[in-house]
């Protein structure tokens, strides 16, 4: 269980960058493909598209993807056989990734669609790749191209009339805004690991901003495809949450189609929040939730996830009386080290009701965290710039704590008005740290992690729960001097296995917890730090500061676990 050396873990960067864990695979024989076939929008712009097809000519469900990285965008031909994409270099996968040489950048992969019965169909949104226009990414234009894409394939002589979605990131992200305007021949969507709120999960997580990947990632995506705005400067101009971070967000209580939604726990940076958040508020009577702690690529294509979507797809696109219908809506992979699951179940509801949700209380004094309040008040004080004030609990029998985690934490400043406060918990066994498969191909990530700005400590309570915390982000309170305060942070959900004499341990400091390099952090991920200045942590009869978890005996779940 000991965490690899430094030198260990640039063997492994270096290894993965040279010799990425990709095998691409020969097309097959039996589909039928048409390259760039144009598409019309309501305005007259040409989109386009590949169709890929059974070559028996009989009419089937479609599943389409649509993004602005290109279609075009597959594993390249080079002397030696099949390039692949930069980023399996940049960001190492547990498992291997086997893809065909038609599989678009984490797009459904033809050749297992087309042979199981679907016609696959990628697009290029406007901007993106052959296509035509400037897209306006996350926008109302662009989910009413999707809808018009999705009506003409839903049209088509080689479509039963029936069209599925499916991809992963912004692949799933797309998803979301063209499902709640209802085009009539879309049935089904599988969003992949994909965000639903720019702010609130990807750019600003609890107001704090990100100035790690949101810097990349709009760099690259203006290099691929012809975009309007920028939007690293509009995030760096608009610190609170206004109409233009609202007009990215889709209405997510609109949406009725089945949808099977994959919620990661190892992608806690980017995607988990928004997959999470879908599955609680589309209004379908229909929805399943698959959740894994793997790698992002290499479970999205591994057979498991495959034969997954495969089911669903069946069932709601074809009607097959395969089962699925009497599936519980929940999988819930539980993990007690690494990418590997060890034990998974399917449930009832997200979080599984029959938790015990207890708060285990701060201690100032001796840095522990119990089940009782601390009987006399007093506060931990530490350095915004490094330091780190850590409460532990030892588990004190075999355990999982699932779900959302909240910490509540009465918060003073000195020096500084606001603090950007980091919240994580880690897993301890004897000397050594627990380490869990985390966002951009990182291994050695911790159980959970949280980001709060003090000063957007106001709760969203339309939305808030006790177990999850939302804030509205509207407007900035910073704190006055000598000035107490409550502020909740919502930690990622996670489904982690204790042993009886584990240790879980609370980190609160005022900067990211990983470094910026591509050994020991997790890169490319990075936050704006907070001020210099002191921040206490007060806890106590007066102020008891605590974190809520949701746990249950792991007796439970290896009774439901599946064979």
């Amino acid at each position: 269980m000991n965490r690899p050396s430094l030198a260990a873990r640039a063997t492994h960067r270096v290894q993965g960058a040279l010799r990425p864990r990709v095998e691409v695979t020969p097309a097959p024989e039996g589909v039928v493909v048409d390259w760039d076939v144009p598409v019309v929008v309501r305005d007259g712009t040409t989109l386009r598209v590949n169709v890929f097809r059974p070559a028996d000519g009989v009419p089937a469900p479609a599943i389409l993807s649509a993004h602005p990285y290109g279609k075009d965008a597959i594993p390249a031909r080079t002397r030696s056989g099949r390039g692949v994409n930069p980023q399996y270099r940049m960001f190492p996968q547990p498992e291997p990734v086997r893809i065909s040489e038609w599989t678009s950048w984490e797009a459904p992969d033809p050749a297992f669609w087309v042979p199981n019965g679907y016609v696959v169909v990628n697009a290029d949104l406007r901007g993106g790749g052959t296509s035509e226009g400037t897209d306006d990414l996350m926008s109302d234009l662009e989910a009413q191209d999707y809808y018009d894409v999705i009506e003409w394939v839903g049209t088509q002589p080689w479509c039963t009339g029936k069209v599925g979605l499916d991809g992963v990131s912004y692949l799933a992200i797309s998803q979301y805004k063209v499902a709640a305007l209802h085009p009539p021949h879309l049935a089904a969507i599988c969003p992949w690991e994909g965000f639903t709120d720019l702010y609130r999960d990807f750019v600003r997580p609890g107001g704090v901003r990100e100035d790690g990947f949101s810097i990349i990632w709009s760099a690259m995506t203006r290099r691929a495809a012809r975009v309007e705005g920028n939007l690293r400067e509009e995030v760096v101009a608009r610190p609170e949450r206004d109409e233009w971070y609202d007009s990215k967000t889709p209405e997510l209580e609109r949406i009725e189609v089945p949808m099977l939604v994959c919620g990661s726990f190892s992608d806690h940076s980017l995607h988990t929040r928004g997959s999470f958040e879908a599955f609680r508020r589309t209004s379908s009577s229909q929805r399943w939730l698959y959740t894994h702690r793997d790698g992002k690529w290499s479970h999205y294509y591994s057979d498991a996830a495959s034969r997954t979507r495969l089911q669903f797809f069946d069932h709601v696109l074809k009607g097959a009386d395969n089962g699925w219908d009497a599936r519980p809506p929940v999988r819930i992979a539980v993990h007690e080290a690494g990418p590997a699951p060890v034990a998974v179940t399917h449930e009832s509801a997200w979080p599984p009701a029959d938790l015990t949700w207890e708060p285990l209380f701060l201690d100032a004094v001796d840095h522990t965290l119990d089940e009782r309040a601390p009987e006399e008040d007093a506060a931990v004080a530490f350095r915004t710039g490094r330091a780190t004030a850590s409460f532990s609990w030892t588990v004190p029998e075999d355990l999982d704590v699932i779900g959302h985690l909240a910490a509540r934490l009465h918060v003073e400043l000195r020096e500084i008005d606001d603090v950007h406060l980091f919240v994580g918990v880690r897993k301890l066994r004897g000397d050594d740290e627990v380490t869990f498969e985390g966002s951009f191909g990182f291994a050695y990530d911790m159980v959970s992690k949280g980001w709060q700005r003090a000063a957007h400590r106001e709760l969203d309570k339309s939305l808030s729960t006790p177990w999850q915390p939302v804030h509205t982000h509207r407007t900035a309170e910073p704190l006055q001097p000598g000035e107490i305060v409550p502020v909740d942070v919502a930690l990622r959900p996670q489904a982690t296995r204790f042993r009886a004499g584990d240790v879980l341990r609370l980190d609160v400091q005022a900067h990211w917890f990983y470094p910026r390099d591509p050994v020991r952090g997790q890169l490319p991920t990075g936050y704006q730090r907070s001020g210099a200045g002191v921040c206490l942590i007060h806890c106590g009869p007066e102020h008891p500061s605590s974190l809520l978890l949701g746990r249950r005996p792991t007796s439970v779940t290896d009774a439901r676990a599946l064979p």
